[in-house]
């Protein structure tokens, strides 16, 4: 005999709760709480004998076959996935609505389709939406499985039948299974779901990507531990100019620190091969306005040159605003108090507005040593030197310390037609001058 029960999780951290509230005592997030029902027997608490031939195996003794990976299609998603898809892999991709997660994955399946089986799940598109979306982007979609079910149960069966070495499940948030009371999309069946078919998927040495819905916040909707659950949780963010990114925030078969860089078009998505001056805009020679200065910015095995923004304007509400969503607030806080305390710049009764150009965010310590030129730029005024680069880290007390790969971002602005740089580093490379600084003090000397 079985009775229903009424409880409410967070979707945020999973916390359970016999009653509704407004805020989760575990991770403080506000109105996460979802209600849920839950099933209950009378043979529950009861023990279940479960028997197993598997047993326990050295180390050493595994073997490792010789191919575990292979290629997306794209050399682009193959770094960042750490040099492409692992076999019996679980990957977890998020991004806005409309910014191409299903163009990308239907590219990348039709290209696996050329040398492995592979099934395309929909629960959002039919199967003619599908169908006409591959003959817009010109795919060959002679070789892929479409199945259009959101049933547990059925998925599993198909995915037993045909064996298919790459899955793609669009998306994870329309997944419900018959044992589970809750609607489509609630935590439990989110996280219920993915358990099942990543071990599904291990189990038969399958790939499996899941797309995920993502929240206003920018996080991928659901219980944080369905990104426990899977290998590799990526991001595809949209800049202002138009690019897209994939960003791994977590990856067991490799690095996070890997960017890919596409580009939108008629038939799809393409990738950018050389995006060293993707971020910087295209100005005539003296032209260059007061509150910009450049700088090389490192992403996992490449080099960018971007540009930062200031602007600084007195303060009419009474007290000073930072307005930044590019680079972090505390960062650009601390950047003028260094500049208050050592170059008597007062930033104190101004709004201080900070940007980067082309819509990519800078988290690298390195960008402070330009974001302290571009700051007094905006306020003094004055143009800084067009064809110069900075990168260098901000302690304190001024002193501007060294940073990782300085030859690789000196070089790199070379190449794009840079002819000075600011930095701590002992420059070798040619065609390039150096200004060698210490202490911020000497860096608003020379500019």
């Amino acid at each position: 005999m079985k009775k229903s029960n009424i409880r409410y999780v967070c979707s945020e951290c999973g916390k359970v709760e016999s009653k509704w509230m407004g805020r989760c005592t575990s991770c403080g997030s506000w109105n996460t709480f979802e209600e849920e029902i839950i099933e209950t027997s009378e043979k529950a608490g009861k023990r279940v004998n479960i028997s197993s031939n598997k047993k326990p195996l050295i180390l050493d003794d595994v073997e490792i076959e010789a191919e575990m990976r292979f290629s997306t299609g794209f050399n682009e998603f193959d770094r960042v996935l750490g040099g492409g898809i692992m076999k019996g892999s679980a990957i977890l991709l998020g991004g806005e609505p409309g910014i191409g997660k299903s163009t990308l994955m239907l590219q990348t399946i039709a290209n696996c389709s050329r040398n492995h089986k592979v099934l395309y799940v929909s629960g959002e598109e039919s199967s003619s939406q599908i169908k006409q979306r591959a003959l817009r982007l010109n795919l060959d979609s002679s070789n892929i499985y479409i199945f259009n079910d959101t049933k547990l149960e059925n998925l599993i069966k198909v995915i037993e039948d045909i064996s298919p070495q790459l899955i793609i499940i669009d998306s994870l948030q329309t997944l419900s299974s018959t044992e589970n009371p809750s609607i489509a999309g609630s935590s439990s069946q989110m996280k219920s779901c993915t358990m099942e078919l990543v071990g599904k998927a291990k189990q038969c040495d399958s790939a499996l990507f899941l797309i995920g819905h993502v929240t206003k916040e920018g996080t991928i909707a659901g219980p944080k531990i369905v990104e426990h659950i899977v290998d590799t949780v990526l991001y595809f963010d949209q800049t202002s100019n138009g690019v897209r990114i994939i960003r791994a925030v977590k990856n067991r078969f490799g690095s996070v620190d890997e960017l890919g860089i596409f580009m939108m078009s008629e038939k799809g998505l393409t990738v950018v091969d050389n995006p060293s001056g993707l971020f910087l805009n295209k100005r005539a020679k003296g032209h260059l306005p007061p509150g910009i200065s450049f700088t090389a910015v490192i992403e996992g095995s490449r080099t960018f040159i971007v540009e930062i923004q200031a602007l600084t304007i007195p303060t009419k509400t009474g007290y000073s605003r930072i307005y930044s969503d590019r680079i972090d607030v505390s960062r650009v806080t601390r950047v003028a108090a260094i500049l208050e305390r050592h170059a008597n710049l007062r930033f104190s009764d101004h709004d201080i507005y900070v940007n980067v150009g082309g819509g990519i965010k800078l988290k690298e310590v390195s960008i402070e040593l330009a974001l302290a030129i571009a700051l007094t730029s905006s306020l003094k005024n004055e143009v800084f030197r067009e064809s110069c680069i900075a990168f260098g880290e901000l302690s304190l007390a001024g002193e501007v310390r060294p940073v990782n790969y300085g030859s690789k971002r000196v070089k790199a602005a070379v190449d794009m037609g840079f002819e000075e740089v600011i930095s701590p580093h002992t420059n070798t490379i040619k065609n390039i001058k150096n200004f060698k600084c210490h202490h911020i003090t000497e860096v608003l000397n020379i500019v």
